[in-house]
């Protein structure tokens, strides 16, 4: 898949209100490809900000991780294709890949299954009840993605790897968890480099706080496009 280093760069806009995220928007101008919108903006009004993201000819991935009824996901599914985001993620359970995957069909919306949590470990997942660790568990939700034909996964850099010989060269790996070499992990327990991401597998890297937190976040985004395209030269 042959696309531009800027967009393979996916900005996690992890902000508080619309108008934090236009002027980050229009900060970063083309330096990033795809605008990520998850949980904290998408309930301060981040859904008509999509559709305005859209409207300008950006790139928007709806970081919503839909799980419910197979006909509840659906309909959700039906509502995000009319916004006309690129990418929305579900959780990676059969049944709702499955209706995702089919409520989707004919548009432009690409669903990305998130097979398990970047924060998560091992641990977390014996707490959780999962008799699986991350690494068994992530293949097999894998596997059953492949199956079911959807777009693409979230995993984490490690997993790429892995994941790619698995689901082959047609199945998109969307990588959180990114962090240039020298910034602080955060909240994340899977983390990689750019460089170390995409030579892993990977084929769109999300960003947020090293940019977001930056002094100067446009700077940080074209570096780290930079490095990307040092990392898979096109």
């Amino acid at each position: 898949m042959k696309l531009a280093p800027r967009d393979r760069l996916i900005l996690a806009l992890d902000v508080s209100s619309v108008e934090a995220a236009r002027k980050t928007v229009e900060q970063l101008g083309d330096s990033v490809g795809i605008f990520k919108i998850g949980y904290q903006l998408a309930y301060a009004g981040g859904l008509p900000f999509a559709e305005e993201l859209v409207r300008g000819g950006k790139k928007v991935f709806l970081d919503l991780k839909l799980h419910d009824i197979g006909n509840t996901v659906a309909k959700g599914v039906e509502s995000v294709a009319r916004i006309g985001a690129s990418f929305l993620t579900v959780h990676a359970f059969p049944q709702t890949m499955k209706a995702a995957h089919e409520a989707a069909a004919g548009s432009g919306l690409k669903i990305l299954a998130v097979t398990v949590l970047t924060s998560y470990d091992d641990a977390d997942l014996a707490a959780a009840g999962y008799e699986l660790g991350v690494s068994e568990l992530v293949t097999a939700r894998a596997e059953q993605a492949r199956d079911i034909g959807v777009d693409g996964l979230v995993c984490s850099g490690e997993e790429a790897s892995n994941l790619r010989p698995l689901v082959g060269a047609g199945m998109l790996l969307v990588t959180p968890g990114i962090r240039p070499a020298g910034a602080a992990s955060g909240d994340q327990k899977r983390i990689m480099t750019p460089t170390a991401a995409i030579a892993a597998g990977a084929d769109y890297l999300v960003v947020g706080r090293p940019i977001l937190e930056a002094p100067d976040p446009k700077a940080a985004a074209d570096s780290i496009v930079a490095e990307i395209a040092r990392a898979r030269p096109e």
